[in-house]
């Protein structure tokens, strides 16, 4: 009789259907929950018209055999701004972009080993009307700093329509399209 081999099985990925929640503060409290696990979250005194915003650096070097031979180092940071929303129009999500846009730009400090310092606004409101879903699709901001050579900045939106249970987000965005559907 021939040995037959079989292929290893890969485990089964084991989602977690969670409820919807019951209203936005509730979707807003979930996201802070997760936020809070890995980035500084400043919920005293943000920046206005933002109901709270996060903060997240991390530093890499890499280096052969001693740390005195480094290769490379590169710092990366991410400036999220949240934000809670009635009826989300068109001018508020402008509003939100442009604050958050200038506000992480002039956080960030472009220099030598500096990699990326993203920009993110996430906002969880009972309603978006459908100007304010097309400017979030349409959103597209980025930045290099000295032609790459010192880093960049992008723009990434994320928007949670309480009324349709539904995630919108811009290009950028969609990498955290999985994240947050796990949150709601």
């Amino acid at each position: 009789m021939p040995l037959m081999i079989f292929p290893k099985r890969k485990p089964k990925r084991r989602v977690v259907k969670r409820e919807k929640p019951a209203d936005v503060h509730e979707a807003f409290e979930r996201v802070m929950t997760a936020y809070n696990a890995y980035y500084d979250l400043n919920r005293e005194d943000p920046l206005e018209p933002f109901d709270a915003e996060a903060v997240f650096r991390i530093h890499d070097e890499q280096y052969i055999l001693i740390k005195k031979a480094k290769v490379s180092e590169a710092d990366s940071n991410e400036f999220v701004y949240f934000a809670k929303a009635g009826e989300l129009t068109e001018e508020q999500f402008l509003e939100y972009e442009n604050t958050a846009w200038e506000d992480g730009l002039s956080r960030a400090q472009p220099k030598e080993n500096h990699r990326n310092s993203d920009v993110t606004v996430v906002i969880t409101a009972e309603s978006i009307s459908p100007e304010a879903e097309d400017a979030i699709k349409k959103s597209k901001k980025y930045k290099s700093y000295k032609m790459g050579i010192h880093g960049w900045s992008a723009h990434r939106v994320v928007a949670y329509d309480f009324s349709r249970h539904i995630l919108l987000y811009n290009r950028r965005g969609e990498e955290l399209k999985e994240i947050f559907s796990n949150i709601f």
